[in-house]
């Protein structure tokens, strides 16, 4: 089967988070973000405008960002903490196991790359991957309502790869591949 030009990718099958070096490299592993309900992303850019003789004459822009949004029902603490920085713990031994996330006031929160996939109607599957993500905005969850799951949800900027200036890709893979393989 030959790789169709046209992508037609359907649903959210996965999502992973990877912490990032401000060099670039990972420094930890890939953490699922599990049951994963969305991942959007949209390209933006600010521009300035050189007005003359009561006209536009040119714009310039400052650099592309992309805003991105991500949606997860439950969540791990170790995705959690590649969100919001923080440390987990694991102590003791079955059937005690107590694993604790914590959060100081100096814990900044770090960069991650973030990598969805779909299924393709048209054949393969398609990754969608922001390079050097922030939850510079909000991270909240409705943890404990009656009746509901858990929702985790996040949102902020990916700025482009300080090692080549990318900044996302999407992929379109003729064989599916899992998410970390597809780059």
């Amino acid at each position: 089967m030959a790789l169709p030009a046209v992508a037609l990718p359907y649903g959210l099958r996965d999502v992973h988070l990877t912490p990032v070096a401000f060099d670039g490299s990972s420094p930890g592993a890939a953490v699922d973000l599990p049951y994963a309900r969305t991942f959007t992303f949209s390209d933006e850019e600010d521009f300035e405008v050189l007005r003359g003789d009561d006209s536009e004459v040119a714009s310039h822009g400052n650099g592309a960002t992309v805003k991105w949004e991500l949606e997860a029902g439950g969540i791990s603490l170790e995705a959690y903490a590649v969100l919001a920085g923080g440390t987990v713990t694991t102590t003791g031994t079955t059937p005690n196991i107590k694993k604790t996330y914590r959060k100081l006031g100096t814990d900044q929160r770090p960069s991650f790359r973030a990598e969805g996939i779909a299924i393709s109607e048209s054949g393969g599957d398609m990754h969608g991957v922001v390079y050097n993500c922030k939850a510079d905005d909000k991270l909240q969850g409705t943890t404990m309502e009656d009746g509901s799951f858990s929702l985790i949800s996040a949102s902020g900027a990916g700025r482009k790869r300080t090692s080549d200036g990318a900044l996302y890709d999407f992929i379109q893979n003729e064989t599916a591949v899992l998410t970390q393989q597809a780059t």
